[in-house]
């Protein structure tokens, strides 16, 4: 093997293998890694429990124990002001109608939008909004031209339902930011601060 040093050694000698500095002599220390990690996990978790309570929500938005066959009237407790929604599951579209003989006209409208909660093997389309002007109990009944089933629930929020979805992502997309960024800034000064000491070790002083 040919000699790295024909002239001999350069003064000091050569300069330690980066490998033979201790890994505990460097900064920033190894715990920033689990601080990234961990600071991963909280954000993925308050994205995980951001998105599983907008899924709650949206299905608890439907009363479905109280769910009455097509034809069929049913008693519901009304709040004054309060707009509640009225769902139907069917298999197919079908024309249905609802109403509450104590309630004039205009207390229950059709939305302009459409809005399904699956629930199992069974979808709930909301097919009217209900808003009566006095608290109190009425009887509703829906009918329709196919087998269905109605249940009142309550008026979808869509802002919050996509708010809550929209959050939980954030967060996600926050983990990925903030443990790429810890992992690669803590890597690169470590790898500089190794170089550093080496450069240092060589030249006989020390390096912080």
């Amino acid at each position: 093997m040919a000699d790295p040093y024909p002239w001999g050694p350069p003064y000091g000698g050569p300069p330690p293998p980066l490998r033979d500095i201790p890994a505990r002599d460097l900064r920033p220390r190894r715990v920033w890694y689990v601080v990234g990690a961990l600071l991963g996990l909280v954000l993925v978790g308050a994205g995980i429990a951001s998105i599983v309570t907008t899924v709650k929500d949206t299905m608890h938005s439907v009363d479905t124990a109280r769910s009455f066959s097509s034809g069929g009237t049913r008693t519901f407790g009304f709040v004054r002001g309060e707009t509640k929604a009225i769902y139907v599951s069917q298999a197919g579209p079908g024309h249905v109608e609802c109403r509450i003989p104590e309630l004039g006209s205009g207390s229950i409208t059709r939305p302009d939008s459409t809005f399904r909660v699956t629930l199992g093997s069974r979808s709930w389309d909301r097919v009217f909004e209900v808003r009566t002007g006095s608290t109190g109990d009425y009887a509703l009944t829906c009918t329709s031209e196919r087998p269905a089933e109605f249940a009142l629930g309550d008026r979808p929020r869509v802002g919050a339902t996509i708010g809550g979805i929209a959050a939980g992502i954030g967060c996600f997309l926050a983990a990925l930011a903030a443990v790429t960024a810890i992992v690669l800034v803590t890597a690169v000064r470590r790898s500089r601060h190794r170089r550093r000491l080496a450069a240092a070790r060589a030249a006989g002083g020390s390096a912080v």
